[in-house]
């Protein structure tokens, strides 16, 4: 049946997670948390200037050590260990702090580059959500049209065209729902790609 599809659709379009069924600033945002397009150094760092340091690239063992700790295959309970072993034969304090400034511009720039990609992405998602939301609303307005034609057209909603329709429908609803419900879990990744970075500076910043 028809009708019962077209009531659920509608209900659907109505009970839409808030992120897109309540006004935003930023209609392509769909997390409650607050848009930070991108990160700021002094947010997690109070250590010693980062571009008096170098540029981390050129150090080599530096960055290589930088993209260690910025994946997140490694764990953070391990991080103080490995910023020891990086530094045990560093015995002069400013080159250990350059070094370690270094390697915290690498982690940042590692993990704030990681977190934009995926900003970018959330942006992505929810417009593609918004233009499915619209293509469910107007295969309901088409299968109300059918339901609501004159009586000699009733044998429309019998039709293969109907059927096919209403197929549609429904695979779109689907596939609206499943998205909307893994939005929250999209929306956690940027803050926990931003805590990492904080944990990981606030360790630098302990063997500074």
């Amino acid at each position: 049946m028809i009708r019962p599809t077209l009531a659920a659709g509608l209900a659907l379009m109505a009970l839409a997670a808030p992120a897109l069924a309540q006004p935003k600033a930023d209609p392509d945002w769909p997390c409650a948390q607050r848009k930070v397009s991108t990160l700021g150094y002094g947010s997690f760092w109070t250590g010693p200037d980062i571009q008096a340091a170098g540029e981390w690239g050129n150090d080599r063992e530096a960055a290589q050590f930088a993209r260690k700790l910025a994946s997140r295959r490694t764990e953070l309970s391990d991080v103080d260990g490995l910023i020891d072993d990086f530094i045990k034969d560093i015995k002069d304090k400013d080159e250990r702090e350059k070094r370690l400034t270094r390697v915290f511009a690498g982690v940042f720039e590692v993990l704030n580059g990681e977190r934009n990609a995926v900003v970018a992405g959330i942006v992505r998602y929810a417009q593609g959500q918004q233009r499915l939301a619209q293509r469910i609303r107007d295969e309901a307005d088409k299968i109300s049209e059918t339901r609501e034609g004159p009586a000699e057209d009733a044998t429309k909603v019998a039709t293969k065209e109907a059927t096919d329709l209403e197929n549609s429908f429904n695979w779109d609803r689907r596939i609206f729902e499943e998205r909307n419900r893994s939005v929250t879990y999209v929306c956690e990744v940027p803050t926990l790609l931003e805590q990492r970075l904080g944990e990981i500076a606030r360790k630098i910043q302990a063997k500074l």
